[in-house]
């Protein structure tokens, strides 16, 4: 499969971003080497890599910002209950639509807390800089077990992934979040997922991809169950070549099976896992700027 060169190498930020957090933030984010926004070409390859220390600092950052602006809600239909969070733009403007995010988290989140599914990617919506620049609604709803099973596909020889019934029901809590917030573009529906919550999102986009507008997949394991629904769809599939858990061979097979749909990105990391794929998106704003470009 032919592929496109490589990433630039990352250049320190000419200006950080700014989170409420201590000072040696700031002194890591001008010395970290971070990659730039994503660029325009459909395949891409990065060299970036962390190390342990910076992983955790990183990771901190986002744990230290306040949560309290995710409010906590339940969402209960056919005998299922859902805990969710619901965060809303900072300020909400008359006659402005704001683009709805649904941010699912991976397997070691699973519970009943309303608390664990805040996981790093869920917090970069709480980020200063994020609210003032993206603003949107962003639901992240929790699961009390597997969103998505796995079982290999056999023509395809990788695992692929079904959703469960906790799964649909997020589809149904889209539709009463679409109904209650009038403020909501029903053209600017988002999915973003890590690990088992890129399987769901790849499945939730399967299951109805009219309803949403665009896909962020990283490391998830695929869903082929309907190429032909979601092969116009705007997908970003980031994975990591290093990853054990969640193969990276699942993503190369997805990507060669949307071959015809150009607005598919397929992003590389030829140095990080599973644990570390998430790192280079915390603390830069490429998922948003991506996805705030995206329409149905």
């Amino acid at each position: 499969m032919r592929r496109s060169s490589d990433l630039p190498r990352p250049m320190p930020l000419a200006n950080p971003v700014r989170l409420t957090s201590p000072a040696w933030l700031v002194s890591l984010l001008l010395l970290l080497a971070f990659p730039g926004a994503a660029p325009a070409q459909r395949l891409a390859f990065s060299d970036a890599d962390f190390d342990a220390a910076s992983v955790a600092q990183i990771r901190a950052a986002l744990d230290a910002l306040p949560a309290a602006d995710y409010e906590k809600k339940r969402y209960a239909a056919g005998g299922r209950v859902l805990p969710y969070r619901l965060l809303r733009p900072k300020e909400l403007r008359a006659h402005e639509r704001y683009p709805l995010v649904v941010t699912l988290h991976n397997s070691s989140r699973i519970g009943r807390d309303n608390e664990k599914q805040l996981e790093p990617l869920a917090r970069i919506w709480l980020r200063a800089d994020i609210r003032r620049r993206y603003p949107a609604f962003v639901i992240a709803p929790q699961f009390e077990t597997r969103s998505s099973t796995y079982a290999e596909d056999p023509v395809r020889q990788v695992p692929a992934s079904s959703p469960s019934a906790d799964a649909r029901a997020v589809l149904a809590l889209v539709g009463e979040t679409l109904a209650d917030h009038p403020e909501i573009d029903r053209d600017r529906v988002y999915l973003v997922g890590y690990s088992m919550g890129a399987s769901t999102a790849q499945n939730l986009m399967s299951l109805a991809p009219d309803l949403f507008a665009a896909l962020v997949s990283i490391a998830g394991v695929p869903d082929f169950s309907n190429l032909r629904g979601i092969g116009a769809k705007p997908i970003w599939l980031i994975h990591g070549r290093r990853d054990e858990d969640n193969p990276y061979a699942g993503s190369v097979r997805l990507d060669e099976a949307l071959q015809g749909d150009r607005r598919v990105r397929f992003t590389t990391y030829n140095r990080l896992d599973h644990a570390t794929i998430t790192i280079p998106f915390l603390l830069s704003e490429d998922l948003p700027a991506w996805l705030f470009g995206q329409k149905r």
